[in-house]
């Protein structure tokens, strides 16, 4: 009985799909049909695509079709197995048609892959092949410094310094030839500065392989490299952030980045950024826009930073900000995924799926 009850589930929802389907290839048509008019904007969240899908991890089911946004607007691969295309694909199957809607604002937008600790070149070069075959550039994080987060809900990383040098050597391998731009250890530097990981010895050996990403990222031919510089209200002082920005090689960066997983505004950042960009060479920065769309939580809680409430997707990534410093807004957080184990999260980097449609319903689309 049960089994017959589960086999008729299961029919049911591949009827639901087929037709989803079919509907999909007939509104897909329409829409193509009005490519030289304005509302050909609507094949991004109608879920048509002219482009192969993303690496190979054995899932036939990669959620709704999305297609790679005009490279005019954004260079960056759209992946069409994100947590967001799934869990979209999901809620359609499941007859839950305005949850899959919402779902698609994040799943139609290029989001950072941040790469694995354990096989950083397989990842890599998954990533770095998936966007060269849809034409796209990858964008990726480094996030395996050594006492990574200070043993906070990240904690992690390298096991030493000799570990994170292999393990960059896998990065590079792993990208080789193919177009990415990569964001270089998110909060690294800023603990620094702000007294966590700050002694001496942490200290030095940190910008010494904030400074080794930098070089060896740099030998690729088609690499571009931002250092993180943390947000306009942590280390407020932007003056405090340039001796170590360049004890971490921000000579030859491409530039530094600025509100990785945090809900600064985008002016604040803007302001912050050029402040600093002035004391470091005039290097251009990119914005972290993925969750700052209301701006930062207004609390005194000192976990203000962890999951809060009422947030908003931010500025879709693009590289036309009107800024001359300001090289591209980028969702490098990938909205959806928790900050931590905290106001009922699971733990950092999980997908939670309840987050992910608050974000998209506060978000004014």
């Amino acid at each position: 009985m049960y089994g017959s009850a589960n086999d008729g589930a299961r029919a049911a929802r591949a009827a639901r799909t087929a037709r989803g389907v079919r509907s999909a290839r007939t509104a897909c048509a329409r829409t193509r049909a009005l490519a030289g008019s304005a509302l050909a904007g609507v094949l991004l969240l109608a879920g048509c695509s002219s482009s192969s899908g993303g690496p190979d991890d054995g899932d036939t089911q990669p959620g709704p079709t999305v297609r790679q946004r005009p490279k005019s607007v954004t260079p960056y691969w759209v992946d069409p197995k994100s947590n967001a295309a799934r869990q979209a694909r999901t809620y359609a199957d499941d007859g839950k048609s305005a949850q899959a809607a919402q779902l698609k604002k994040i799943a139609a937008q290029p989001v950072a892959e941040w790469i694995d600790a354990k096989d950083p070149r397989g990842h890599t070069a998954r990533v770095t092949e998936a966007a060269a075959d849809a034409g796209r550039e990858a964008l990726l994080v480094l996030y395996n410094v050594p006492h990574r987060d200070c043993g906070q809900y990240s904690k992690g990383g390298a096991q030493d310094a000799a570990a994170y040098r292999d393990w960059l050597d896998g990065v590079a391998k792993g990208i080789g030839e193919r177009s990415a731009t990569v964001i270089v250890e998110p909060d690294a530097l800023a603990h620094t500065v702000s007294g966590d990981c700050a002694s001496p010895r942490l200290r030095k050996e940190r910008l010494q392989l904030l400074d080794a990403a930098v070089t060896k990222l740099k030998e690729l031919p088609r690499t571009k490299v931002y250092l993180d510089a943390g947000n306009p209200d942590w280390v407020r002082d932007p003056g405090a952030l340039v001796e170590p920005l360049n004890r971490s090689g921000i000579a030859e960066a491409d530039g530094f980045a600025l509100n990785v997983s945090n809900f600064q505004t985008t002016a604040s950042n803007i302001a912050y950024g050029k402040r600093l960009s002035s004391m470091v060479g005039g290097k251009h920065f990119v914005v972290d826009t993925s969750r700052n769309g209301n701006g930062p939580l207004e609390s005194d809680a000192e976990e203000s930073w962890c999951n809060p409430p009422g947030r908003a997707l931010g500025e879709a990534p693009t590289t036309r900000t009107g800024h001359e410093v300001v090289d591209a807004f980028l969702w490098v957080k990938r909205p959806g995924e928790s900050d931590g184990e905290c106001r009922g999260g699971p733990k950092a980097g999980a997908w939670w799926p309840s987050y992910a449609l608050e974000l998209t319903r506060n978000t004014e689309t």
